[in-house]
């Protein structure tokens, strides 16, 4: 494996002190030997101990001549120990000129016979001038090497070639690369798999004999071996692979077949793939946004508060998922169209009504539906919160009302006042002016009953129909009571000219008692009236209301005590000339025991008020402590998001950062974007508990839960298209084979000419950048002919703007090699053995099973007049791969 610096690593670091398996020294002393050997030979030498003939320095220098080709310097010829430390020195130098960084691997050791150590080197000298330049599909060294074995074996189904150790044990292996390449040799169909011994000789003798490969490796080593020892195994299948590579043009065609195959078979998945996904969010839009555009409810706070429920549902657990589905649908397609652009395919189309921009608009459309959907439900729930409290307010009048005018229609149309005395007709009539005066004091509340009722009206209350019936029961009632007084006064005016005599205490007790009577009344009614606020500031008010109430007590008690001796000055008269005590015919109270109850009362009330007051502070102290939290929470993670959007943004504006660089540094940001939505959850929780306290407003915080909500969107949508694009330019990089001095300078010139940072140059900015590279674009016809062209293939679809993932594949498109129909063409000719058409036998012998078929069914039956039973045209099919992408 290369390293950041261009070295091969070692497989492995040796450890001085670590023991090597003694099967596995064997196996590798005998491999290792043979390998040298069958190198050293060509100079005419060998060696019989690895250990130590290699320790003066001599024929390892010799060695490295031969498989190279190279000189080295000149060996020191003496025989004390610095010269021979000196050869060694050479010689690791010079293996580390190719490539190859040395770890634990010291000159001493090998001087010194350490067996690990050189066993570790002949390792990976072996490593690199055998096996390292192994190439097999875009796989190099011992991935390459492995998957050329398991091409080469696949056809023979008893061998299984997973690794370079038990795989190869049962000789069949050795044998089918063999048979594979030189068929005469080896007669396969008589082979077991229960004959190892004689499966690993046949296969040693063939190789030694006709391929001229040594015997590196002993039968009976790998066959007792619980495990066969990897690293002889590798070095003795690497020199089939040298001994076969003159067979690789065959080889190599069919490889560039199945990479051509592979890249149509992965975008026709691609775009399976694209066309579900959009089918099913296309399907979940069209579903949810009525329920979104529906702006009616049941009229009741249960059934809204419902239904709030549920978009909160739909907000936590509905939409992310097709959120995250969104954005993976427009990597899907991004990497798709990359892909096609890459292998010189057409740009994918998808089917009508399914392209990346209708589906945006899908989902614009969805946004627009929801937007404003929560806050017209709280403001629904406010307007029935307040429908409620008046409704309430409304029963709660009219039961005082309808209490008090019990009985007044019966007691106005008597006509008792004919049969009594004058005194008693006097005690009528002022008793009928104090109802006058209730009746007055009485209309202020029928106009408040009627008020509430047409504001329940205007509100859309949903039980109006009884508000309103019960209202104009009211009113009517009002109306006769009015008429009745009217003709009950008239009455008594009539009989007053007869009655004159008049108990003024009686008189007197009416009108002070009758308004005391109707201003606890109305201390009552106010000391029980319900009400609502939303802030300290207006609980605060009506408990100031309620103290300056407490300070007019001292006065009304005065009154009482004033009344009260009226009473007690009657009762004193009627005891001093022993008279009966009669009732007040002035008033309709029914004894001076009720104005004294009714005053217990009020003052029972007053501290009663005073804790339905304090209770209410507490719960406005409350929701201030929920504003509190809610806006220090916010306030944290509002910037936090502001700040990750910023650094989202500026990734891919420093052009001397590699794109593995932005690459880590988005990964990051995706996975602090991941740690840190915990902050958002908590910071819901807190919305939530706001909202279920009716808490409408928050003076603490400029943000909002919508506002940080979108904000959370759009940098989780951001961070996962920066990463499509650079994974995009990563892949066209490494396809181009563009140089980091080159990505670079390109960067440099998208960056300067993109001078709204938005990511994309407009023609103009492109055209400027073009002449800035040094493109010739004059300024005539011709020359806008020739732009619009280039537009053509850095825009296909025609938006106006050119990605930077266009701008370097434009850049790059002329310098780089690519797959066309014509190299496909000749590789298929290659198989084929220079024929006009193929064969099923051909692909399948040639190609893996699933290409095979995947050519069989797609080619076309060859026409020409030397065609062959069962031949197939594989000209027309080369053509198709690149013509439309439907294939």
């Amino acid at each position: 494996m290369m390293n950041e610096d261009g070295y091969m690593e070692q497989e492995e670091e040796y450890n001085r002190e670590a023991i090597l398996d003694p099967a596995w020294e064997k196996q590798q002393r005998k491999t290792f030997t043979a390998w040298c050997n069958s190198h050293l030979r060509k100079a005419g030498t060998q060696i019989e101990s690895i250990e130590e003939d290699f320790r003066n320095g001599l024929k390892l220098m010799l060695l490295l001549e031969v498989i190279s080709g190279e000189t080295l310097p000149k060996p020191d010829r003496g025989k004390m120990r610095f010269h021979k430390i000196a050869n060694v020195n050479k010689a690791l130098e010079f293996i580390e000129r190719k490539g190859v960084r040395l770890v634990s691997i010291g000159a001493e050791e090998i001087v010194d016979g350490n067996v690990k150590m050189t066993l570790g080197m002949i390792w990976t000298i072996i490593l690199r001038f055998a096996i390292q330049d192994i190439s097999v599909e875009e796989l190099t060294a011992k991935e390459g090497l492995l998957l050329w074995c398991q091409r080469k074996t696949a056809p023979y189904k008893n061998v299984n070639v997973q690794n370079f150790h038990l795989s190869f044990k049962d000789g069949l292996a050795f044998c089918a690369l063999i048979h594979r390449h030189r068929p005469e040799l080896i007669d396969y169909s008589k082979l077991s798999k229960e004959n190892p011994m004689e499966n690993l000789n046949t296969a040693f003798d063939v190789a030694e004999k006709h391929l001229d490969i040594p015997r590196m490796l002993d039968p009976e080593d790998m066959v007792n071996s619980a495990k066969p020892d990897e690293r002889s195994v590798m070095a003795y299948v690497s020199s089939y692979y040298h001994a076969f590579s003159g067979a690789q043009q065959a080889e190599t065609a069919a490889n560039r077949i199945c990479k051509v195959l592979k890249v149509n078979q992965e975008n026709e998945r691609l775009m399976e793939e694209y066309e579900r996904m959009a089918s099913d969010l296309l399907e979940w839009i069209r579903r949810t946004t009525p329920w979104l555009e529906n702006r009616s409810t049941d009229n009741t706070l249960p059934g809204t508060q419902q239904k709030l429920e549920e978009f909160r549902d739909y907000r936590r657990k509905h939409k992310p998922p097709k959120l995250e589905e969104k954005a993976r649908l427009e990597t899907t397609f991004n990497t798709l169209q990359t892909r096609l652009r890459l292998s010189n395919r057409p740009a994918y189309l998808p089917t009508e009504g399914k392209m990346v921009s209708d589906i945006a608009n899908a989902w614009k459309g969805l946004e627009s539906a929801e937007k404003g959907f929560e806050e017209w439900l709280l403001s629904e729930m406010q307007r029935l919160e307040r429908l409620d409290h008046l409704a309430q307010k409304f029963k709660h009048k009219c039961a005082i009302h309808e209490e008090w005018s019990h009985g007044k229609e019966d007691l106005l149309a008597s006509a008792e006042f004919k049969q009594c005395k004058l005194n008693e007709l006097k005690a009528l009539k002022k008793k009928h002016e104090a109802f006058e005066s209730d009746l007055a004091a009485h209309q202020d509340r029928v106009e408040q009953i009627a008020a509430i009722a047409q504001e329940l009206n205007l509100l859309e209350y949903h039980d109006s129909p009884s508000v309103n019936a019960r209202c104009q029961r009211i009113c009517d009632q009002w109306d006769v009571l009015g008429t009745l007084t009217q003709k009950r006064r008239a009455a008594l005016d009539e009989a007053e000219r007869i009655l004159e005599r008049v108990d003024m205490l009686h008189l007197e007790f009416a009108k002070r008692a009758a308004p005391f009577n109707n201003w606890m009344d109305g201390a009552k009614e106010d000391l029980v009236d319900m009400f609502i606020v939303h802030t300290t500031e207006e609980i605060q008010g009506l408990i100031d209301a309620h103290e300056q109430f407490k300070q007019t007590l001292g006065e009304a008690d005065k009154e009482f005590q004033s009344i009260m001796m009226l009473v007690q000055e009657v009762h004193s008269l009627c005891r001093q000339h022993s008279l009966k005590i009669a009732e007040n015919p002035y008033t309709t109270l029914a004894a001076a025991e009720d104005i004294e109850s009714k005053w217990t009362e009020v003052k029972q009330l007053v501290p009663q008020r005073d804790s339905t007051l304090q209770q209410e502070v507490l719960r406005q102290q409350n929701n201030e402590r929920l504003r509190v939290q809610f806006a220090r929470k916010a306030e944290v993670i509002g910037p936090w998001i502001e700040n990750r959007l910023d650094a989202v943004a500026s990734v891919g504006m420093k052009t001397k950062e590699s794109l593995e660089q932005q690459m880590a540094r988005l990964k990051g940001f995706e996975r602090d974007v991941v740690q840190y939505r915990p902050n958002m959850d908590d910071l819901e929780r807190f919305n939530q508990e706001v909202q279920e306290a009716m808490i409408f407003d928050n003076r603490h915080t400029r943000y909002t839960m919508e506002t940080l909500r979108v904000g959370w969107e759009q940098l989780v949508t951001s961070t996962a298209r920066s990463i499509n694009e650079v994974e995009n330019q990563i892949l066209t990089r490494d396809s181009k084979g563009i140089t980091q001095d080159q990505m670079e300078e390109f960067r440099k010139s998208f960056n300067h000419f993109d001078r709204d940072r938005t990511g994309n140059l407009d023609p103009k900015e492109f055209r400027a950048s073009l002449v800035s590279l040094g493109y010739n674009i004059r300024d005539d016809k011709q020359g806008e002919a020739d732009f619009q062209r280039i537009m053509s293939i850095v825009d296909p679809n025609r938006t106006g703007r050119v990605s930077f993932d266009c701008f370097l594949d434009f850049m790059t498109r002329e310098a780089t090699d690519t797959d066309t129909a014509e190299q496909v063409m000749q590789s298929f000719k290659i198989l084929a053995g220079d024929k006009p058409f193929i064969t099923a036998e051909i692909l399948r012998r040639e190609l893996p099973p699933d290409q095979a078929e995947y050519c069989i069914q797609r080619m076309a039956p060859y026409t020409g007049r030397d065609a062959a039973p069962g031949s197939l045209d594989y000209s027309s099919f080369s053509t198709a791969l690149y013509g439309e992408s439907d294939l």
